[in-house]
C-alpha cells in the first residue's frame, strides 16, 4: 500500500512537470526534447526477451564496452539494445558499439509515458545497469512488466552512502526493491549498501569489469602515427593529465611550468573533464608564459606548442600510451577520481591525488601493486614528476608493475554473466 502511494505520487509529479513540454516536444521531433521524450524512437526491429544495456555517461559506457562484447557472443540470437543518458556518453557509445547493438538511442527522462513507449519497443528480458543512473519510473514499469533487473559494476561512494542512509525509505522501497541483483566493485562497496538496508541476498561482489576491457598494446608504428597527428616526436618526454577538474588544471600547469625549467622538451597534454573548459585552460597556460594549443587547432595546421589542450573525445586512452608519465584528475579536488586502468594498462606509472573516493579499491591497489604513486599537492606532485622524468628506469620499472596489476584483475566479466538471465 506505502509502494503503490509513493509511486502514484512519483508519477503525480513528473505528469504535472512533463505535461506543460509535451506540446512543444511533439511540435519539433528533432529537438532534444522529443528525443528525452521518446518521441523519435529508432524503428528498431527487435526479437522479445532483448538484453538492455544502460549507461550514464562515457565513463559508464566504456565501462560497459566488454560487456557488452561478452553478451553478443554469449547470446548471438538475442537483440540486445544499448541506451546513454548523455549526449557525450551517447557519441561515445557509437563509435565503441557500433555494429555490435542492435538499436541505440538516448535514455528518455524518467516520465511514465515515455519509458512505458521505450518498453514497447525494447520488449526486454532484462535491463542491466551499468554503474549508476538508477531511476524509480522505469524499474517499477520493468518489474510490471515480468523482466528482470539487474545493477552491475556498481561502486558506493561515501557521499553516496551518506545520502542513501538520509534517504533510507525512497532507496529501499523505490530502487532497490525493484532490482533483482546488485552486483558490487568491491567488499566495501557491497557493506555500504547492505549498510542501507539492503537484503544481503541481493548483494554479490563480483569485481570491477573495467579491468576486463581489451588493451592491445600499441605498435611502435601506430604510436609514431598518433604522435605524428599530434604534432608530437616520440624522442621528447610527454606528460599527459587526464580527466582534470577545475581547481587541479591550475596546479598542473604550475608544475609543468616549473619542470620545464629542468626538462625543457616536456611536453604536456592536457584533457579536461568538461570540454568546455578548454578555453579556460588555454587563458591560463598563457597567462604562465606558455605556448598552449587546442587538439582541434592541430588538425588545422598549428603546431608550434609546449602544451596541447584536447578538446577532443576518444583519443586519451591512446595518448596515455605516448606519454612518460601520467596524472589521473578528479583528484586533486574533491571530485573523487576517475579510472586509473588506462594509463596503467598501457604500462604508464600513475600519479593521482588523495580524493579517490570514488575509487577506493582501485587505488589502493594499483599502490600496492607499486604501479602508481599517490600525491597531496603541487608540490608532492612536482617532486614525483621531476623523479621519473629523471630516472627512466624507476618509471619504465614502476609502468611494468602498473601493467601486470591491471592484468591480475581481470575475471570480473565472466561473474557477472552468470547473473545474466538465459
Amino acid at each position: 500500500m506505502i509502494d503503490s502511494a509513493l509511486f502514484f505520487l512519483y508519477h503525480f509529479f513528473w505528469t504535472l512537470f512533463a505535461a506543460p513540454l509535451l506540446p512543444f516536444a511533439r511540435w519539433k521531433k528533432n529537438t532534444a526534447l522529443a528525443e528525452r521524450f521518446a518521441l523519435n524512437l529508432p524503428a528498431c526491429k527487435l526479437r522479445k526477451g532483448s538484453l538492455w544495456i544502460h549507461a550514464l555517461s562515457v565513463g559508464e559506457v566504456l565501462s560497459a564496452v566488454p560487456l557488452v562484447k561478452a553478451l553478443r557472443e554469449r547470446f548471438p540470437h538475442r537483440s540486445i539494445v544499448f541506451t546513454a543518458t548523455t549526449r557525450q556518453g551517447l557519441d561515445i557509445a557509437r563509435k565503441e558499439l557500433g555494429g555490435r547493438v542492435d538499436c541505440l538511442f538516448r535514455m528518455p527522462l524518467d516520465f511514465w509515458l515515455s519509458i512505458r513507449s521505450v518498453v514497447r519497443l525494447v520488449r526486454p528480458g532484462q535491463m542491466i545497469v551499468v554503474e549508476t543512473d538508477l531511476w524509480p519510473g522505469y524499474l517499477r514499469i520493468l518489474k510490471k512488466s515480468g523482466a528482470g533487473t539487474l545493477l552491475v559494476n556498481s561502486r558506493i561512494s561515501p557521499g553516496t552512502f551518506h545520502g542513501y542512509r538520509r534517504s533510507r525509505l525512497f532507496v529501499n522501497r523505490m530502487l532497490f526493491a525493484n532490482l533483482d541483483k546488485c552486483l558490487m566493485q568491491s567488499d566495501l562497496d557491497a557493506s555500504r549498501l547492505a549498510g542501507v538496508g539492503i537484503p544481503p541476498e541481493k548483494i554479490v561482489t563480483v569485481g570491477n569489469i573495467k579491468f576486463d576491457r581489451e588493451w592491445a598494446p600499441m605498435s611502435l608504428g601506430e604510436k609514431e602515427r598518433l604522435a605524428g597527428s599530434l604534432g608530437l616526436s616520440l624522442e621528447e618526454p610527454l606528460w599527459v593529465a587526464g580527466s582534470t577538474h577545475s581547481g587541479e588544471e591550475e596546479i598542473v600547469l604550475s608544475v609543468f611550468a616549473r619542470l620545464r625549467r629542468s626538462f625543457p622538451n616536456l611536453k604536456l597534454i592536457i584533457a579536461p573533464r568538461r570540454m568546455e573548459e578548454s578555453g579556460v585552460i588555454l587563458g591560463s597556460a598563457l597567462a604562465k608564459g606558455l605556448k598552449p594549443v587546442l587538439r582541434t587547432d592541430i588538425e588545422r595546421g598549428r603546431s608550434s606548442f609546449d602544451l596541447l589542450v584536447l578538446n577532443t573525445l576518444g583519443e586519451l586512452e591512446g595518448i596515455y600510451s605516448l606519454c612518460r608519465v601520467a596524472f589521473v584528475g578528479g583528484s586533486l579536488v574533491p571530485e573523487g577520481g576517475h579510472n586509473l586502468l588506462e594509463p596503467a594498462s598501457h604500462g604508464r606509472p600513475v600519479l593521482f591525488g588523495t580524493h579517490m573516493h570514488g575509487f577506493v579499491s582501485m587505488s589502493q591497489s594499483l599502490l600496492e601493486a607499486g604501479g602508481g604513486r599517490q600525491v597531496k599537492d603541487g608540490e608532492e606532485l612536482f617532486t614525483a614528476m621531476e623523479e621519473l622524468l629523471a630516472d627512466a628506469a624507476r618509471a619504465e620499472a614502476m609502468g611494468k608493475r602498473a601493467r601486470e596489476f591491471a592484468e591480475a584483475n581481470r575475471g570480473a566479466l565472466k561473474r557477472v554473466l552468470d547473473h545474466v538471465l538465459a
